[in-house]
């Protein structure tokens, strides 16, 4: 086992109700992000969950005259069997309730208590139910909620606070010190402007006006409230603070890199709150934070009253689960807004899947069954300018993926990938091989063209493994390529392995071109509702 070790977790998703592609999107990311890591050789962890607590949770329950725990229980199966389905590679999935989960937070939460970081007082604001958080008068939008709009009402009960006052200019001194935390910059640049300089407050972390949650151990009146609470399942996963903390010991240290992918809605708390629990239990900070933004539809956010939600399930039934993962993660820009049409999901799965790289390899592999037999002529170095400048291509495009990649830039390594395959297209139109196949001549031509092609292919296909899970495998199938040769390392041996080998007898496209008139209307009618 490699000595490089990654740590990488999605938030865990509040099941209130089926998750939607804006979850998805949130859970390809990191899946293709451990799928890259472990390709470049690290021990990869990678977590996911549900964080199951709150007065949301033990309304939702009573509306369906179950109990809180038989609610998040359903919700969790599905979110299982979804993960499952789209073939996410998560290490683990955690769950609040947990016994080993409330366990940790009751032990943090005495450990706080002891060295006085937390204390006992009485708590009157705004509360928003839906984001479970608490707000000023000044912080409110129009009297509403500032981070969803919705309305918010007066609370005032006992609660135990922990002092963020403590630690507010040690929290603004790491930030200066590791600019690079967060990306992209100006989500850290909005939490230190609006939150951190004018100085933290100290930070509620019980409700009594409610029972679902974890109990505070000294006074079982209170529940920890979320944020304490729901943070930590990033270490009570691996095992921190109880009696086997391997798993904590290996990959929650200065050595490990810790990243954590995140939707902008929750950035001060990933910002503000986890980093001053994690310094005040002398814990080692995350490294990275990945913001990304919302996936918005025509009408703006996504919203079950507005009735365009788009759920994942429906997709994947229509088109499969490569066409899903490669539109969100290719769509929608790297830790920006995108929007979601039924237009653009058809367009361009056509454009990049269907037409340049699913036809590239369909023709090129069919060329190489008619011109000789189904096997891939021997490398035999460049014989002329167009190969030269399709082998630049590939090294130029393969090096500034594995740049993007290391910088977690999922859109634009995707991008880097296509610009080869749309290089390797033109290298085709450029040879012409079918002309070349006329002329005995150019024997020794037709053959570099097409060894070039199919390591080309070879290669982008290797590349796009962590994005494309079935038409990459396909492909690599059908070249016939040895396994030892499908991975990153050898991707970085010189241009032309693929060589001399027997492709398969059946070549298929791997991506078929979908009709747009159609689909598009067949989308609208199924993709708002989950079955």
């Amino acid at each position: 086992m490699s000595n490089k070790k990654f740590y990488i977790s999605t938030p865990i998703y509040y099941p209130s109700g089926n998750l939607h592609i804006g979850h998805v999107y949130t859970t390809f990311m990191c899946d293709a992000i451990a799928r890259y890591k472990r390709a470049c050789g690290y021990d990869v962890y990678y977590l996911t969950g549900t964080d199951e607590h709150g007065q949301k949770i033990q309304d939702k329950a009573k509306e369906n005259n179950v109990t809180p725990q038989e609610y998040v229980d359903n919700i969790v199966a599905s979110i299982k069997q979804l993960w499952k389905e789209l073939e996410i590679t998560n290490t683990d999935y955690i769950r609040t309730t947990d016994l080993k989960h409330e366990q940790v937070v009751q032990k943090v939460f005495s450990k706080f208590l002891e060295q006085g970081d937390i204390y006992l007082g009485q708590y009157e604001g705004w509360y928003c139910k839906p984001c479970e958080s608490f707000f000023t008068q000044s912080q409110l939008v129009d009297g509403k909620c500032p981070d969803c709009g919705r309305e918010v009402t007066k609370e005032k009960e006992d609660a135990y606070f922990f002092k963020m006052s403590k630690y507010s200019g040690r929290l603004l001194d790491y930030y200066k010190s590791h600019a690079n935390a967060v990306t992209p910059s100006s989500r850290l640049k909005e939490v230190i402007t609006n939150f951190i300089e004018p100085g933290l407050e100290d930070l509620c972390v019980s409700r009594t006006s409610f029972d679902w949650g974890v109990k505070v151990k000294e006074d079982p009146h209170h529940v920890v409230y979320v944020w304490l609470d729901a943070l930590f399942n990033y270490v009570s996963a691996l095992g921190y603070n109880t009696e086997n903390p391997e798993l904590f010991e290996k990959y929650w240290n200065e050595e490990t890199e810790k990243v954590h992918v995140l939707g902008k809605e929750i950035t001060r708390f990933h910002l503000i709150y986890w980093p001053v629990f994690l310094m005040a239990l002398n814990l080692p900070l995350p490294d990275k934070f990945l913001v990304h933004g919302w996936i918005i539809m025509k009408e703006g956010k996504m919203s079950k009253s507005k009735g365009n939600v788009v759920y994942p399930e429906p997709i994947k039934e229509m088109y499969g689960m490569d066409l899903l993962r490669y539109y969100l993660l290719r769509e929608i820009p790297f830790c920006e807004d995108g929007v979601f049409t039924p237009e653009q999901f058809i367009e361009r799965c056509n454009t990049d899947l269907a037409n340049n790289y699913g036809n590239l390899a369909h023709r090129s592999l069919s060329m190489i069954r008619k011109y000789f037999g189904g096997r891939i002529p021997a490398y035999k170095g460049c014989i002329n300018e167009f190969d030269a400048g399709l082998e630049a291509a590939v090294k130029l495009s393969t090096n500034m993926f594995f740049e993007k990649m290391n910088n977690f830039d999922v859109t634009n390594a995707i991008a880097c990938i296509f610009e080869a395959i749309d290089k390797a297209n033109k290298y085709v139109d450029d040879t012409k091989p079918w002309a070349l196949a006329k002329d005995e001549a150019k024997k020794e031509e037709l053959e570099s063209v097409m060894c070039h092609l199919a390591n080309t292919i070879y290669t982008v296909s290797v590349l796009l493994s962590p994005f494309l899970l079935e038409g990459t495998t396909k492909i690599l199938n059908m070249l016939n390529c040895p396994e030892h040769l499908r991975n990153y390392e050898a991707i970085s041996l010189p241009f032309g392995q693929l060589g001399d080998v027997q492709i398969a007898d059946a070549i298929t496209p791997a991506y078929a071109r979908l009709d747009a008139a159609v689909e598009v209307e067949r989308m609208k009618e199924n993709i708002y509702t989950r079955k």
